[in-house]
Formats: C-alpha cells, sequence, structure tokens
C-alpha cells in the first residue's frame, strides 16, 4: 500500500472510530496474534482482550475468552505495546528539505501546525502511540495546542509529552543572521538563577509536561559546543521543575555540559556525543538516563555529504561510537529516541535499526528500550508493557521484531486507547 493510500485509509478509520460526537459504546475486540511481545518477554500464542481503552485481560489463547468481543486474527503478526518516541520535534521536518534556522525565521506557525499535524499522524502510524516532544523550535506553545487537539480526538496523534520552548542561555542559541537582527529564537533566553527558574516556572505553567535545558551549545557559527549555563543556575531550574512535579532533560554534547548538568540533578541527558567514561560512570550513580539519538547524527552526517558505506567515517560519528562503547560499558540506563524532525517523522524506527546494525544492540533491546524501558524513565505507569489495566495502545508488526529489527517496518494494525487508527 503506497503512502497516499496509506493516509486516505487511516484518516477514514479514524474519522469513523474516533469522532467524538458519535459516542459510541465502549467496544470490545479481542486480538489473536501469533505471539504477544509483553514489554520484556515474547509470549507465543496468547491473545489480548480489549475493553473500551484499556486491556482486560492478556494470557495464552486457550484462556483469554471472546465474550462479545469482535475477533481480530493476526497469524503472521507479533503483538506489542504502542512504541514510545523518546526524542521527537513534531514542529521540525527534515533539514535537507529546509534548514533549521529557515524554518525557524521563515516559516509561519500556522504552516507549523499544519505540518505538526501530518507529523503526528506519521508518527502513529508507524506504531508510536506516545512522544516525548523536546521543544517546538521557534513554535512557540504550539505543542500544547497539538497535544489538547489529539486528546480531543480532533486529529490523529500519539499521546504527547511537551517541554513547549526549551531554555537556553541568552546568546547562546539561534537563529543567528546578523547582530543587527534581534530574532526571535528557537528556544526561551535566560541567565542567572532567578531567569531561569522563572523560565521553567512560566513553561509549566503554560503546559509542559517535562522541562528541557541546554547545558551547552555553540556561542557562534563554526565555534565548538561549550557549556552554557552554570551547576548552579541549572541545579535551580532542577529544583523549579522537580517540586513542580516535571522531570528535566538536558540538551549535553560535551563531557562538561553533561557532567553540569548531571550534578544538577536531570533525569535524562540526551545526545552525549562527547560522553567519556567518566561521565557516564556519575550517570549511572545518580540514575540519570541517556538518550543517544544516533540516527539525527546520523543523518546530519549524510546531509553534509558522507556518503555512508564509502567514505570514512566523519569525526562526529567516530566520536559518537567512542561515546556509546563508554556508555554501555557503564551500564547507563538508555532511553530511545532518535531526535525526529531532523529526519522524516513515520521514520522513527531509524534510531532502532542504528543501534543494532552499528552499535551492537539485538533487536530484544531496543524493543524494550521502546516500550516497557522509555515507560518506566518517563514515568507513564499505564503505557510500555501488555498487560491487565494497561491503556489499549497495541501494535502489530508481520514477522518478529524480537528478533529482526526490520520487522519494525511492516506495521499491520495500530491501537491507542482501544481504537483502531490502521489495519492492513
Amino acid at each position: 500500500m503506497n503512502a497516499r493510500l496509506l493516509f486516505v485509509f487511516a484518516t477514514v478509520l479514524f474519522v469513523h472510530s474516533a469522532t467524538p460526537a458519535d459516542s459510541p459504546p465502549e467496544p470490545s475486540l479481542l486480538l489473536r496474534p501469533s505471539a504477544v511481545f509483553d514489554g520484556q518477554q515474547l509470549h507465543a500464542g496468547w491473545a489480548v482482550l480489549v475493553h473500551g481503552d484499556r486491556i482486560a485481560a492478556v494470557g495464552p489463547a486457550s484462556e483469554v475468552t471472546a465474550g462479545g468481543a469482535g475477533p481480530i486474527d493476526l497469524p503472521n503478526d507479533t503483538l506489542i505495546p504502542g512504541m514510545i518516541e523518546g526524542h521527537s520535534h513534531l514542529f521540525l521536518h527534515p533539514y535537507n528539505e529546509t534548514p533549521w534556522s529557515e524554518q525557524v525565521t521563515n516559516e509561519s506557525l500556522a504552516f507549523r501546525t499544519a505540518a505538526a499535524t501530518a507529523h503526528a499522524r506519521q508518527t502513529l502510524l508507524a506504531g508510536f502511540t506516545t512522544v516525548r516532544d523536546l521543544g517546538t523550535e521557534g513554535a512557540g506553545y504550539g505543542d500544547v495546542g497539538l497535544k489538547k487537539a489529539i486528546n480531543e480526538g480532533i486529529v490523529p496523534g500519539p499521546r504527547m509529552i511537551v517541554v513547549t520552548r526549551a531554555i537556553v542561555a541568552t546568546g547562546s542559541y539561534g537563529p543567528k543572521l546578523s547582530a543587527d537582527l534581534d530574532l526571535p529564537q528557537g528556544a526561551q533566553e535566560a541567565s542567572g538563577v532567578e531567569e531561569i527558574v522563572r523560565a521553567t516556572r512560566e513553561q509549566i505553567g503554560k503546559g509542559a509536561d517535562w522541562v528541557k535545558l541546554y547545558a551547552d551549545y555553540r556561542w557562534g557559527a563554526g565555534e565548538p559546543s561549550r557549556p552554557t549555563f552554570s551547576e548552579e543556575e541549572m541545579a535551580a531550574a532542577v529544583k523549579a521543575a522537580h517540586d513542580a512535579g516535571r522531570p528535566v532533560a538536558a540538551h549535553a554534547t560535551t563531557a562538561e555540559g553533561m557532567r553540569r548538568a548531571v550534578l544538577a540533578g536531570v533525569d535524562t541527558i540526551e545526545h552525549g556525543d562527547e560522553g567519556t567514561p567518566e561521565v557516564f560512570k556519575l550517570m549511572k550513580e545518580r540514575g540519570v538516563a541517556f538518550c543517544p539519538t544516533v540516527a539525527a547524527g546520523d543523518a546530519i552526517a549524510q546531509y553534509r555529504g558522507w556518503k555512508k558505506g564509502s567514505d570514512l567515517e566523519p569525526e562526529g560519528i567516530r566520536a559518537k561510537r567512542a561515546s556509546m562503547k563508554a556508555a554501555r560499558a557503564a551500564g547507563v540506563t538508555f532511553a530511545m529516541g532518535g531526535d525526529v524532525g531532523v529526519f522524516a517523522h513515520g521514520d522513527n524506527a531509524r534510531e532502532m535499526e542504528l543501534l543494532v546494525h552499528e552499535y551492537g544492540f539485538t533487536p530484544l533491546d531496543v524493543l524494550r528500550q521502546a516500550t516497557s524501558g522509555n515507560a518506566a524513565i518517563f514515568h507513564l505507569a499505564d503505557r510500555g508493557s501488555i498487560r491487565a489495566g494497561g491503556l489499549a495502545d497495541l501494535v502489530a508488526f508481520e514477522g518478529d521484531p524480537t528478533k529482526d529489527v526490520s520487522a519494525l517496518r511492516q506495521v499491520r494494525l495500530v491501537l491507542k486507547g482501544g481504537i483502531i487508527y490502521l489495519q492492513m
């Protein structure tokens, strides 16, 4: 089925099954796949009973009775929990289409919101029923509105965890086109303890589920990344966020930026390109999870002319390989997230494929990361596993993704909250 037909089919399903005004009775479905991956292990011959938006029962097919449920037979498929994308930017699209700075400066909020709506649909139909969206990159609080529209059934999309604008040190971010121009920035600027705490509380008040800090960044074109916020500044922001019940993610690519963020008490480190054994040891000791976003770096290197497989690897890719090796040796907890938006939405499995094919993870490793692992890291107790009482966010793939990561491209069924959004 081509992409256009897939869109039409999925849209029809959405309109007929998810229009709030219809207020249909809660449906029951009996899913009978070849096997069920429950978030940790694969179980051949299991079935799952769904009632309304929850899983009513799961176990051996002989023990899960249908009652009045409509059966869906999936004899060649594996049923898994809806996957959780750990690092997404729904308000961005691939940089080889339009550079980041031009998206932030030249694309209107109306255009970017319309595009984000399409990106949300593409993400859901790829089997990702939840996303942690780590910044609108100049689109203000648009993610709060998109989340509301999805939750109210106005548009199809994954459940969203949002950070709104993100927080950067004054002068360190972009876009920067001329010193004479005072341009809107891709994140909210702050300096000093008082300002960063104010920005943290402001974003929480506007709807942020998490807070995102930039622990380091480039101060000017052509410069390497350097630490931006002090440990004291970040610690104040973290305390304000945690007091409000919000976890904190830190963009950090340098070893020093990572170190400061970890000591400040953040919950996750994003990217970690130059992480050292010492920093990863500290992360392990402090229980800070690592979201490496290998797919974003891989995509950017190719946009810049790297011919994968034929040219020597760029220095950035070699550094990422070294940092990933150090992180694995230290035993840090990995979150699965690709920085989608740098590359195409709906191509989320690209991160998982790279982790398997180039970084030594097994298909089972990355499937656990994208389901029960991310659910634990992001404090999502109602999803990430298939168990009675959990949300009926379920995805089926042809084949066995616990053994073959390419099976993640063969989506056969997508349910979110018990509603069928895709059935092939």
